[in-house]
């Protein structure tokens, strides 16, 4: 059964940072595309950034510097690195996967093939 496994959320104060683990089962993430998106109470859901089968990445202008997007194979995990993290950054998180091209994912990674259940990240004082 396919399945995508996020982890790693929590409450943070701004300025923090956190890592989040997405643990593929089901599924050889080398043959998809990948990424993250997020949705925030009353927002509409929103793509934070995306990884090709090659591993190039892309990221949303709003997390650009901050971010950063990566995955091990081996451990058929994705992750995504969050520095500095912002008040505006709460919302949930979905790990997400795709059979399309990264180019095209990348483009609407809310609309993805696969995401998981989402973990909640709080950025508060």
């Amino acid at each position: 059964q396919l399945q995508l496994v996020e982890s790693g959320g929590g409450l943070v104060k701004p300025g923090g940072s956190l890592r989040l683990s997405c643990a593929a089962s089901g599924l050889t993430l080398d043959d998809f595309a990948l990424g993250w998106f997020r949705q925030a109470p009353g927002k509409e859901r929103e793509g934070v950034s995306c990884i090709s089968r090659s591993s190039s990445t892309k990221y949303a202008d709003s997390v650009k510097g901050r971010f950063a997007i990566s995955k091990d194979n081996a451990k058929n995990t994705v992750y995504l690195e969050m520095n500095s993290l912002k008040p505006e950054d709460t919302a949930v998180y979905y790990c997400a996967a795709d059979h399309r091209p990264a180019y095209t994912f990348c483009r609407s990674i809310q609309s993805a093939d696969y995401w998981g259940q989402g973990t909640q990240v709080t950025v508060s004082s």
